[in-house]
């Protein structure tokens, strides 16, 4: 396993246990623990971890950059399934996260005049390169961590707008629906999907195992959940009976 490779599998387990021991890492991986201990240091100083003695900690960070280290591949095969369901020529809302940054990746990547009206200004950073989509940026008061705007300037921005569908990022849920960690962000994407016919849901299986702190979407309203094959059987058969129609995108 190179180099990249072991950094990203590091960054893999980490993110699903939240913290783990460096003895753990170093038999997950099959190198010993003076390379992990290496790796860490290394990922600790560009920020993605904090190391505790004979530990690593997942930073719960808001930033999208540190977000989409973790289970990239499931994110990309979420973001490509979710792109077919869009047209060319369409407009489309997405709002912050990592699958969503992938999304709009794909979309202009693979779509002919593709408008994307967002508020996430790493979203609209992240595409800057690709000339052949429209993106709107949404105005309102700009939090600098997960570089989105929020507030009632956005509410204002998105007045009159009318779209098919908004792809939404979620923290977690619980037994009425999807959740975020941030009420000013659950504000403005609910100010959002008031003007879109379909929400969307974009997510990786592992969200499922996860709660928040502020309702953002109820199972009613979803139009489509996009996951990864990760999500159980039990899991599956839940989202049946809530109504809730559901793609797995297959990642094993």
């Amino acid at each position: 396993m190179d180099l990249f490779a072991r950094h990203k599998e590091l960054l893999n387990l980490i993110g699903q246990k939240k913290r783990i021991t460096v003895t753990e890492l170093s038999e997950a991986l099959a190198v010993s623990e003076v390379t992990i201990r290496k790796d860490l240091n290394r990922l600790a100083h560009q920020g993605y971890l904090r190391r505790e003695h004979g530990y690593a900690v997942l930073l719960e960070s808001a930033d999208v950059a540190n977000h989409l280290s973790f289970n990239h591949e499931h994110k990309a095969a979420i973001a490509r399934l979710a792109a077919a369901s869009v047209c060319d020529g369409e407009t489309v809302m997405i709002e912050s996260g990592g699958c969503c940054s992938l999304l709009a990746e794909e979309l202009v990547k693979t779509h002919r005049h593709i408008t994307i009206i967002t508020n996430s200004a790493f979203i609209a950073a992240y595409i800057r390169r690709q000339n052949n989509a429209h993106i709107i940026l949404l105005g309102g008061e700009y939090q600098h961590d997960s570089q989105v705007v929020v507030g009632p300037m956005l509410r204002r921005c998105v007045e009159g707008l009318k779209v098919d569908k908004i792809f939404i990022g979620t923290d977690g849920r619980d037994d009425t629906g999807f959740m975020t960690n941030d009420a000013a962000r659950a504000e403005a994407t609910q100010a959002m999907a008031a003007h879109a016919r379909n929400i969307i849901i974009l997510t990786e299986a592992a969200k499922f195992h996860q709660t928040g702190r502020i309702p953002l979407v109820s199972y009613t309203d979803i139009a489509m959940v996009y996951t990864d094959d990760g999500l159980s059987s039990g899991e599956q058969e839940e989202m049946r009976e809530r109504n809730v129609p559901l793609t797995l995108a297959h990642c094993r």
